[in-house]
């Protein structure tokens, strides 16, 4: 069990790191040429590498929803959710926290809103709480789908990694206009707390709505879609 949950402490702070790195430190300087769509691949990529370095010991989850996905869809075990929780939340602080000393290294900088999620005026386009709770919902879903459906027994195997990884750029370029895109509870709350805006008083929804999405989209798969799929992959290799 240690090494399962270092091995999502390693991947979610990898994921964050990456993913929200690529937005303080590149995406923030034009002439660089990484833009949101360099965002979002960064973070598809994060998830691509780190699911084939870590992901035949844990699973390769980086995501309490996606964890809770996997439960719901009994490809994960209910007793090691909570722990693997607990570890890809710590993963994230780290990360969140080296970024934040390394980006505070440039004369002038200021945290801003450190990557973090929001809607309001906290959403990079100023969507609505509705918008934002949907789309978060409505895209973690999808994702657990994706990810269910690349682990299956029925498809060829060793490379659900690039299909989950893909499935996440898409999510990041849809959304990054809508929420700054999260899909992932722990990658929010990592940098909400060095932001310089209210990003922690709206954690609660970039909790909520990828938690209630991941569990939608694993009970569509488990219970219409393949209803049929087994027991098989619990807590290790086949997960994500």
């Amino acid at each position: 069990m240690t090494r399962k949950l270092l091995a999502e402490l390693f991947g979610t702070f990898w994921l964050v790191f990456g993913g929200c790195g690529s937005a303080v430190l590149a995406a923030a300087f034009p002439d660089l040429g990484i833009g949101f769509v360099g965002v979002a691949l960064a973070f598809g990529l994060t998830v691509l590498t780190m699911a084939y370095a870590v992901g035949g010991i844990s699973g390769g989850h980086f995501n309490p929803a996606v964890s809770l996905g996997l439960a719901v869809a009994k490809r994960f075990s209910w007793a090691e959710l909570i722990p693997y929780w607990v570890a890809q939340v710590i993963g994230a602080f780290a990360a969140a926290g080296i970024l934040f000393v390394i980006a505070s290294g440039q004369p002038g900088w200021t945290p801003g809103g450190f990557a973090s999620n929001g809607f309001g005026e906290l959403s990079p386009g100023g969507f609505s709480m509705q918008s934002a709770l949907l789309i978060e919902i409505v895209l973690t879903a999808g994702f657990l789908m994706v990810i269910l459906g690349s682990t299956s027994a029925k498809v060829p195997g060793g490379f659900a990694p690039i299909a989950i990884g893909l499935a996440l750029t898409l999510i990041h370029l849809i959304s990054i206009p809508v929420t700054n895109t999260s899909v992932n509870p722990a990658r929010s709350t990592g940098v909400a707390f060095y932001a310089e805006t209210a990003a922690v008083g709206q954690l609660w929804l970039f909790w909520l709505a990828p938690l209630v999405g991941g569990a939608i989209g694993a009970a569509l798969w488990r219970y219409v879609l393949a209803p049929e799929e087994s027991l098989e992959g619990i807590g290790g290799e086949g997960d994500a």
